[in-house]
């Protein structure tokens, strides 16, 4: 009887030790689960870090816009309709984002009201190879092309006061054209203020470089006056 009771205290002592060690071993699992899942994420997110490094970040604003869009054929037309209107010296056509930039140089002796004249021109005829309602206005909120037509008169020597830049545009939320002088500056005093304040600026620091350059010149100079005096007492020196 005695041995009975044994053997069973035995048994329930063995099966609760069982217990504790599948309870000890499923805590044991959990906590390694809820450290390991963090150091995981974090891992993948360092290595993807690492491997997209040096790669750039590429992005659409103008997705579902700009439709229909301006092919290359099309720009390679305008071109060449633009350059051979009378009095275009040379023209080119370039898409920026989403801006269609027609440049065009015109004879240096033409002035303003030639100059805009034939930004006009150049407009209507840009106009009508692409219809300005269905590629440079917005329509349901959709997002379309702006243009920007330039014309000038010196292609080199813009410092002249001959020199002439006029520039006719139009964004797509707008209705119609503009045309802006903008060799001209709108206030002319602030203009002249700040190309003398340029100026000053530029004299100041040539000044200040040549004073620079006479003090090490100076230098230099009574650094080989002081040599000579010891040169001369090691001659004597030697010859006594």
């Amino acid at each position: 009887m005695a041995s009975e009771k044994v053997k069973s205290a035995a048994k329930k002592k063995a099966a609760g030790k069982k217990r504790n060690l599948h309870t000890t071993g499923f805590i044991f699992w959990i906590c390694l689960i809820l450290i390991a899942a963090p150091i995981a994420v974090l891992g993948w997110i360092l290595l993807s870090s690492a491997m997209d490094t040096g790669s750039p970040v590429l992005g659409n604003r103008y997705e579902g816009d700009l439709d229909p869009a301006i092919t290359k054929e099309q720009l390679a037309e305008v071109e060449t309709a633009v350059g051979g209107l009378e009095g275009i010296e040379k023209a080119s056509v370039e898409m920026v984002t989403a801006t269609m930039r027609v440049y065009a140089d015109v004879p240096d002796d033409w002035g303003i009201d030639s100059v805009k004249e034939k930004a006009s021109e150049i407009y209507e005829t840009v106009t009508g190879i692409l219809d300005p309602a269905v590629y440079f206005t917005q329509t349901d909120g959709r997002k379309m092309y702006d243009i920007e037509v330039h014309v000038y008169n010196l292609a080199e020597n813009r410092e002249s006061d001959e020199f002439v830049y006029v520039i006719r545009n139009k964004s797509s939320s707008m209705e119609s054209p503009i045309s802006s002088v903008v060799s001209e500056p709108v206030d002319a005093e602030l203009a002249q203020q700040l190309r003398d304040d340029v100026e000053a600026r530029k004299a100041a620091e040539a000044e200040r470089e040549a004073a620079e350059e006479a003090e090490a010149a100076g230098e230099t100079e009574a650094g080989e006056g002081e040599e000579a005096p010891a040169e001369e007492g090691s001659e004597e020196n030697t010859e006594g």
